[in-house]
């Protein structure tokens, strides 16, 4: 089964702190690029993970994102993956199926002036996934933050994309899942190596491929 849920250090629901409001806007928390301001609309079907969930998420993975490929399955303001970007990684792919929104990533990238560096797929990701290709050589690090809903509605759409992902990812590859309480993050694949962090409501595992799926 995977890792224990580790609740962050500091002891309170949220995991990081006292229960914060949410700033307005969406912020690059670290890099080159740290406090630089991104659009969001405020619509919730385009949620970003919060902010303090980012960091969290990001002073776990440290340097290790740097030198990887960020893949972004619901990619929503882009948020995660030019977080990447800014902490090393080097360059994205977005994937999100609300055109309006995907003008908004282009738009971010831009305003970074990295808009060289992305890559845009507009359209259902779980379509993607039946197509799978990722045609590149470098090291992932995949983030998997959907609607929370989906973890149920499409339970097995996730699993397929999941399994299909890391069978394929290249070695020191890193995978980011967060869900909430309603998700049994052990029925992901390698499920006794993943990371579980809880930061509530949200809940975050980490899991490295460190060795090939075969062995």
């Amino acid at each position: 089964m995977a890792k224990q849920r580790k609740a962050a250090k500091q002891g309170t629901r949220n995991g990081i702190g006292e229960r914060a409001t949410e700033p307005l806007g969406v912020r690059i928390i670290g890099g080159r690029f740290r406090g630089r301001k991104l659009q969001y609309d405020g619509d919730m079907r385009t949620r970003p993970m919060k902010d303090r969930v980012r960091e969290a998420l990001f002073n776990l993975l440290g340097t290790s994102v740097i030198g990887k490929v960020a893949i972004d399955l619901f990619a929503g303001t882009g948020a995660l993956g030019l977080e990447a970007i800014s902490r090393g990684a080097l360059r994205a792919v977005f994937f999100e199926q609300h055109l309006p929104t995907c003008r908004t990533i282009r738009d971010n990238a831009k305003s970074l002036e990295i808009d060289r560096l992305i890559d845009i797929v507009p359209g259902n990701t779980f379509l993607w996934a039946q197509r799978f290709q990722v045609p590149v050589p470098e090291p992932w690090v995949v983030f998997c933050s959907p609607p929370y809903d989906l973890y149920v509605d499409r339970h097995d759409d996730m699993m397929v994309i999941m399994t299909q992902l890391i069978r394929n990812a290249p070695l020191t590859s890193q995978f980011v899942v967060e869900a909430d309480e309603r998700f049994d993050f052990s029925v992901l694949p390698k499920n006794e190596e993943w990371d579980i962090r809880e930061y509530h409501p949200a809940f975050v595992g980490i899991w490295e491929k460190a060795v090939d799926w075969a062995t």
